[in-house]
């Protein structure tokens, strides 16, 4: 299986330390999220051979859409995982959307569907349907934007909570963007075996996400049709364990209690089965954090979403990718405090030991030629 690569931009800001908040939270880091910095970390991601980036979507970060569009041309070969909402956009808008963005970034989007967890959020947007309500709807919206993706003639559809009438896309997307997909609840299954081309959970030990690829591909297969799947996880690699360890340490000693109390009764609040699971890791707690060999919940005690890292040396958080891999893995989307220093440290540390064991390809680097004079004559290379 050949691995692929993802790094985060954290439209809200960096930082040198866990960035609190997020999922219908307030949060910012101390590196504010100017463009000129965006801009660094996704070099950082394309120089180190990750295949694009994430972008989050929610009222306590910079639009996905936007920002990732202005880094286009700053980039060359570069991805964008645009996380998105189905319900603050129509189904034919995204569509063209995503066409646009294709034709303007030469193939370069891909597009991550969230359903959304947190009902106070969701409703500042205007959107009032309750969570079984909502993943329908994902569904309904899916089922548009595909039709009108492959569509010569105009089509029309009338769901439950979603309607078109004779829509139909002047340019289609090209290639169309893969669709990515994550959810832990029940109704998100046949969301995800129906329409998603990569299923994506977050980082809990390897018998629960085993269990759950599980769950999908019994899914998929009543559906005839098999999905890819991927990991998002946090991740501190140093060139030893001890090391790594060490900043695991500082990070949770960085960590203002107050923030703990205040992120986790406003997550506690969410109702993302994800999210509970999240917080299921550690239980508020400072204590055991360490869940499973390598993976650390401290992320998680003062974040919403991806709430866990892979901690240690670089051989052995490529060993954890590599187990992980092995239940079906093959897209994994990173991120570390700051995200460019981090992108580096995996980038060199990590990814070389998985390219020698023949399970990643960097998309972009040549094969480098000793440069030669094919007219120099023997004289002129003898003086």
């Amino acid at each position: 299986m050949s691995l692929n690569f993802h790094w985060f931009l954290p439209t809200y800001g960096d930082s040198r330390n866990l960035v609190a908040g997020g999922h219908g939270t307030a949060m910012s880091g101390d590196r504010p999220a100017s463009l000129r910095y965006l801009n660094q970390i996704a070099g950082a991601a394309e120089e180190n051979g990750f295949e694009g980036v994430l972008t989050p979507t929610g009222a306590w970060c910079e639009d996905a859409w936007l920002t990732t569009a202005m880094l286009v041309e700053t980039t060359e070969t570069l991805k964008f995982l645009v996380a998105f909402r189905p319900g603050v956009v129509s189904p034919t808008l995204a569509a063209q959307m995503a066409g646009t963005f294709q034709r303007h970034s030469r193939g370069r989007l891909l597009l991550n569907v969230v359903t959304g967890g947190e009902p106070h959020e969701q409703q500042a947007y205007g959107d009032f349907l309750d969570k079984e309500q909502r993943y329908e709807r994902t569904g309904e919206f899916l089922h548009i934007v595909r039709e009108l993706w492959g569509a010569r003639e105009p089509i029309s559809f009338e769901g439950k909570h979603l309607q078109v009438r004779n829509a139909l896309l002047n340019n289609h997307p090209d290639p169309i963007p893969p669709v990515f997909f994550g959810g832990s609840s029940a109704p998100a299954g046949p969301v995800a075996a129906q329409y998603a081309d990569t299923y994506l959970t977050w980082g809990e030990p390897l018998f629960a996400v085993s269990k759950k690829l599980e769950w999908i591909r019994r899914l998929a297969v009543d559906q005839g049709r098999k999905l890819d799947y991927g990991l998002r996880i946090h991740v501190i690699s140093r060139d030893t364990s001890e090391q790594a360890w060490a900043e695991a340490d500082r990070l949770l000693e960085a960590v203002d209690p107050a923030d703990i109390e205040r992120v986790q009764t406003n997550l506690a609040q969410s109702e993302s089965e994800g999210q509970r699971r999240m917080l299921e890791l550690h239980g508020g707690s400072t204590d055991r954090l360490e869940i499973a060999p390598n993976l650390w919940a401290g992320v998680g005690l003062v974040r919403g979403g991806a709430g866990t890292a892979l901690v240690g040396s670089h051989e052995e958080v490529a060993e954890r990718l590599i187990e992980y891999s092995r239940l079906g893995i093959s897209q994994f989307i990173l991120s570390g405090y700051p995200h460019v220093e981090e992108a580096y440290w995996f980038g060199e540390g990590v990814l070389p030991i998985l390219e020698r064991r023949g399970l990643w390809k960097h998309p972009t680097r040549r094969v480098r030629h000793v440069a030669t004079t094919p007219f120099a004559t023997a004289a002129a290379s003898s003086s």
